[in-house]
């Protein structure tokens, strides 16, 4: 088991964490747009947006891990069969995909901490409120927090894309490679 990144592949760390976060924000995408369908009578009503916070500051967590985990193991290099486009479009699409989670991330907290409450995580442990009673804040933060997680979803749509097209028409190991397979003997464009 290869737990770090090498020059030509993701380690089965950085690969389950892409895989985690990347379910775990289409989840959460889809509980969001569920959770504004309830009525006050609905027995999920107060409980879905608890579990959405819970979540929330989960994958918040698991953010800050792997931004660290980006340092600690590098990802591997590009292919050398990379335009210039693809290598600054893909560095550009993980930065700017980086930056609207963490806005998800902050405008949620935003909108739950607003009253001044801090966030319980299933029970376990509380985040405290460090910003409340700022006026409209949580109305605020509920345009931002739906704005960017629509920017999310739709970035890593093309995200997706894209490596389907390097797989399918580039026939390269892009994909391989975000699976963590082993290209090292195979055609990778290099």
């Amino acid at each position: 088991m290869l737990l770090k990144n090498t020059d030509t592949r993701f380690g089965h760390i950085s690969v389950f964490i892409h895989w985690l976060i990347a379910l775990a924000v289409y989840g959460m995408f889809a509980l969001g747009l569920w959770m504004v369908t309830l009525n006050y009578y609905d027995p999920w009503y107060h409980r879905a947006p608890e579990v959405h916070k819970s979540i929330g500051v989960l994958i918040f967590m698991i953010m800050v891990v792997r931004i660290i985990w980006r340092f600690i193991s590098p990802p591997p290099k590009p292919l050398a069969s990379y335009s210039h486009f693809t290598r600054t479009s893909s560095k550009l699409t993980h930065f700017t995909l980086y930056i609207v989670l963490f806005g998800i991330l902050g405008s949620g907290y935003l909108i739950s901490t607003a009253d001044g409450a801090p966030i319980s995580i299933f029970g376990w442990f509380e985040v405290p409120a460090t910003l409340s009673g700022q006026g409209i804040q949580a109305d605020t933060a509920g345009v931002i927090h739906l704005y960017l997680a629509w920017i999310i979803v739709v970035l890593s749509l093309l995200h997706g894309l894209a490596a389907l097209k390097h797989h399918f028409i580039n026939h390269d190991t892009t994909l391989k490679r975000m699976f963590g397979f082993n290209t090292d003997n195979s055609n990778s464009g290099e």
